[in-house]
């Protein structure tokens, strides 16, 4: 049995396509945000209720980030609550997404690196154990503005 594929779709030669009409034809330019990443993890964060929240200035310390955002959670299950919100967050008001996550499944200290920023969220025993305020003692403390 012969079978014509030619009949089931046109051929279409060079210069001979068609354009969309009906798509979206602004170009892609930088998300302006008016709010700093910061800021918007700490309200991804306060919205799950992470306590002791700290937000350290590392710009004149260090390249390799811009911000810390550190704060506790009560248990695991907040501790990985409190980083998803984060990173939905960021996604749909920043349009950042992490380059990686660390110590999710565990949930012990959880480390998400969005570049210029760097999100620390610890069970209280870990903040305790590492503490990163003590490390980074020489970071300027960013007051957190009320809501």
């Amino acid at each position: 049995m012969n079978f014509n594929y030619t009949a089931l779709a046109p051929v279409v030669r060079y210069g001979q396509e068609h354009c969309l009409t009906k798509s979206d034809l602004k170009p892609t330019a930088e998300i302006q945000v008016d709010t700093p990443t910061w800021l918007i993890a700490v309200r991804a964060a306060e919205s799950k209720k992470a306590t002791d929240i700290k937000v350290l200035d590392l710009t004149a310390i260090t390249s390799f980030a811009d911000y810390f955002v550190i704060c506790t959670g009560a248990n695991q299950r907040q501790i990985q609550a409190i980083a998803e919100e984060v990173g939905l967050q960021l996604k749909h008001k920043a349009r950042e997404l992490a380059n990686s996550v660390e110590g999710y499944t565990q949930g012990e200290w959880v480390l998400a690196d969005y570049g210029d920023l760097v999100i620390h969220i610890f069970t209280p025993k870990s903040r305790d154990y590492y503490d990163l305020e003590r490390l980074w003692r020489g970071a300027r403390n960013v007051p957190i503005p009320p809501e």
